[in-house]
């Protein structure tokens, strides 16, 4: 059977690995993207007839380990030259009409990724949409956090309450509104964040949510307005935290969450968000293959990822949110 890629035109995307963990408390991150390659991720997407270049591992500072700093934060330095590295990577194969796939390292990372496509879209005219597949919120700020790690602060850095160095990382600050973002599969909020999510406005589906309205409304409520020509002018990012899955299913991760989505739950929000057709961007983090089984956690999420570039079980010709 054909895949629904090779259909059309080939997609061309590019692997992009960033190797760190300094944003995290846990070691183990920094072997995400290996971890990845490892599971066939690459043999995986051309199999869908996706064109794959593979930039490799990016190089850059060790994690030091260190205590907090007079900000209360840990790492801040080498979590800024890392999120440069991801930005400048990101934005250089978006300008190649390519779609970046950054393998992570910690969520720290997706404040300069998602910093590289709100630039991308400012310059090219279009919509930013950030679906962000997460256990946590990650909504602290340098005042509220708990622990200090920067893993804890991509959106309320996006969305200009982080630290100034990460916030403006996109060349404006805030990097986008708080209404681009929708959170789904949080299950672990600290209470400063959820009054965070409050302020904000922040569009959340957590797992009451799902398990009230079902993962097809949760993923129809998420992606209503990317259909058609309404949605012609939207980049849709996923950022893919790894802890977004069930540990039961998913344990290769540093922040595991009891009561995360099954493995049908989570295919169908990937099979769903491929149906639009609007993929434009993904961020894969906080895979942890130390401590994990057998890889088997990466090889769940090559699994994933190829029902989000389009493998189904079957070829249905009016998939859709709204069908």
């Amino acid at each position: 059977m054909p895949s629904p890629i090779s259909e059309s035109h080939a997609m061309q995307a590019t692997l992009i690995g960033i190797p760190t963990d300094v944003g995290a408390s846990r070691l183990g991150a920094a072997m995400g993207p290996d971890a990845l390659r490892v599971a066939q991720l690459a043999p995986a997407l051309q199999q869908l007839g996706v064109a794959v270049n593979d930039l490799g591992n990016l190089a850059g500072p060790v994690n030091p380990r260190g205590g907090r700093d007079a900000q209360g934060l840990r790492n801040l330095a080498e979590c800024l030259h890392w999120n440069q590295i991801a930005h400048d990577a990101v934005l250089q194969v978006l300008q190649q009409s390519r779609l970046p796939i950054m393998l992570g390292g910690d969520h720290t990372l997706a404040t300069g990724s998602i910093s590289a496509i709100a630039r991308h879209c400012r310059a090219t005219g279009k919509r930013l949409r950030v679906l962000w597949l997460d256990a946590h919120s990650d909504c602290n700020t340098p005042e509220s956090s708990p622990s200090g790690n920067l893993h804890g602060m991509p959106v309320s850095s996006l969305c200009g309450l982080g630290p100034a160095e990460l916030a403006s990382l996109s060349g404006t600050t805030p990097a986008l509104p708080a209404s681009a973002f929708c959170q789904i599969g949080l299950r672990s909020v600290d209470a400063s964040e959820k009054l965070m999510i409050r302020a904000l406005g922040l569009e959340v589906y957590d797992m009451r949510a799902i398990d009230e309205l079902g993962m097809r409304e949760v993923m129809r409520r998420a992606l209503d307005g990317l259909l058609g020509t309404e949605g012609e002018d939207t980049h849709l990012h996923l950022s893919f935290d790894v802890d977004f899955l069930d540990p039961d299913i998913a344990p290769g991760t540093g922040t595991p969450v009891r009561g995360g989505p099954t493995y049908r739950e989570a295919q169908l929000c990937m099979e769903m968000i491929a149906d639009t057709g609007r993929l434009a961007s993904l961020d894969i983090v906080e895979l942890n293959p130390a401590l994990d089984l057998r890889n088997q956690t990466a090889e769940l999420v090559v699994d994933l990822v190829q029902s989000l570039f389009g493998q189904s079980t079957l070829m249905r010709r009016d998939a859709s949110p709204a069908t």
